[in-house]
């Protein structure tokens, strides 16, 4: 269809899946988290196979988390990602344990509540001091968020609470939650490699949809670039609201 191997039966389908990706990768260059709430949700009803819709987000998120993290590496604090990357390294199998143990539905639905009042909290409350968090703190949040992506695959809200709370601007925000995505990207691809998950024609479907995700990068930064620092907070915790709306929408009990 294309010239090159892909997944899509059609043009139309391709053309949606451009779009969808499109509108998460603008979102997640915006504000550094977002894609996979936005991306699977969407692509799952023009895509069956949820491997396909996966590893597609996988391959085509890896450009705009480097290009983030280059043009923020200096506000990228390195040791706190490390240490929030080994944590999650922890916390995954340990949250993959509790999904093949338990029922998750009552925590996510926790979760969601959680996330809905917390945002509102930060839409209307005044301006908060940064708070100055203990060492063991960034370990901890990466344990926290490496549960949750092994139980629901969305392990960003602790992550986004720690930056946000700890007073980070909109650079440094952005660019460190970037750079601990990146270092899960590095690890998943040889790992979805060795598994056989990343096929010609997936490899074939990242490249056909990149200039729509390179186009949406552009975009993200430069709407990025505008924004206050206000207002790219109301932003943020809004997004945290809708988030814990949809969760709530979807698996709520």
């Amino acid at each position: 269809m294309l010239g090159i191997p892909t997944v899509f039966d059609t043009l139309p389908q391709y053309l949606v899946v451009a779009l969808c990706l499109f509108c998460a990768e603008a979102v997640y260059v915006l504000f550094g988290f977002g894609a996979g709430m936005i991306a699977v949700g969407s692509l799952a009803v023009v895509m069956p196979d949820v491997q396909d819709v996966v590893v597609l987000l996988l391959l085509v998120s890896a450009p705009p988390e480097l290009l983030v993290v280059w043009r923020s590496r200096r506000r990228i604090s390195w040791r706190g990602v490390l240490a929030i990357g080994l944590g999650i390294a922890a916390g995954v199998p340990l949250g993959t344990w509790i999904l093949r143990r338990g029922e998750p539905a009552f925590v996510l639905t926790l979760l969601a509540l959680f996330l809905i009042v917390v945002g509102l909290l930060f839409l209307v409350l005044p301006a908060r001091r940064a708070l100055r968090w203990p060492r063991w703190t960034p370990p901890s949040v990466g344990l926290l968020s490496g549960v949750l992506s092994g139980i629901f695959g969305t392990g960003g809200p602790p992550l986004i609470f720690y930056y946000q709370l700890g007073g980070a601007e909109k650079a440094a925000f952005r660019g460190n939650l970037m750079a601990i995505f990146l270092l899960v990207t590095l690890v998943r691809v040889p790992t979805y490699a060795v598994a056989g998950l990343i096929t010609g024609p997936r490899l074939g479907s990242a490249l056909a949809v990149l200039p729509a995700v390179l186009l949406a990068a552009w975009l993200g930064n430069r709407i990025h670039l505008s924004l206050s620092e206000p207002a790219f907070r109301r932003l943020v915790s809004g997004t945290l609201v809708l988030i814990g709306a949809v969760l709530l929408a979807r698996h709520g009990l």
